[in-house]
């Protein structure tokens, strides 16, 4: 369970205060995936990141319950000087997992070849969001937090490896998308949110958040 109880989250910019989150309130349950649309710039990773633990709030509180993972994409476990190889048995050790498996699950999933022998800090953009997705797959988390979900950049081959492994993690865990896309969270949200201007409008369906967004982005 992740709940929200009239959080609040503002940042100053050097000439105003910006409003990531105005008095929000809201419960994920385990098994009721959501996915939140937001804007590019509205504050969809500071979101993603309070829900992690990684941010705290300036009011309200924040509770969790269950194995909660770190962002899709949030690289601050891992070390650019390190590869794939020994980043993946470093996380693995970290959480008490089995090396040879985290390492070998990364290595199919990411699809990124040689490159897997070579440090993160030569990957190009593309790669580090593949190796990013196959380690946050390759741990056991009740929820699964995904800012912007799948890079659409990617190939269409690790597309449909990812795609086949989250419906396999969804059989047993939630997922929590954040983005700006409603093609993204179609796949895999049972319920959804709209942010705009730091207020946070939740719905039971996709479908009544996407006629919020639509309207707003039309607007």
């Amino acid at each position: 369970m992740i709940e929200f109880d009239q959080v609040s989250k503002s940042f100053w910019t050097g000439t105003q205060r910006k409003v990531i989150l105005d008095d929000a309130s809201f419960r994920v349950e385990p098994g009721n995936s959501l996915g939140i649309l937001a804007k590019n710039g509205t504050g969809k990773t500071t979101l993603i990141n309070m829900m992690a633990g990684l941010e705290r709030p300036d009011e309200g509180h924040i509770r969790r319950k269950g194995r909660i993972s770190f962002p899709l994409g949030f690289m601050g476990g891992v070390k650019g000087n390190l590869t794939g190889v020994e980043n993946s048995r470093y996380i693995a050790k970290l959480y008490h997992l089995d090396e040879d498996y985290v390492e070998a699950f990364c290595r199919y999933l990411s699809g990124i070849d040689e490159y897997f022998e070579m440090p993160l800090g030569t990957y190009s953009a593309g790669m580090r969001a593949r190796f990013s997705f196959a380690l946050l797959m390759a741990l056991d988390f009740d929820f699964y937090l995904i800012d912007e979900g799948m890079p659409a950049t990617l190939d269409v081959g690790f597309n449909k490896r990812a795609g086949t492994v989250m419906k396999e993690r969804l059989e047993r865990a939630t997922v929590v998308i954040v983005s700006h896309e409603t093609s993204v969270l179609e796949k895999f949200c049972s319920s959804a949110g709209v942010l705009q201007n730091g207020k946070l409008f939740m719905f039971d369906s996709l479908e009544e958040a996407k006629r919020l967004y639509d309207y707003e982005a039309d607007g």
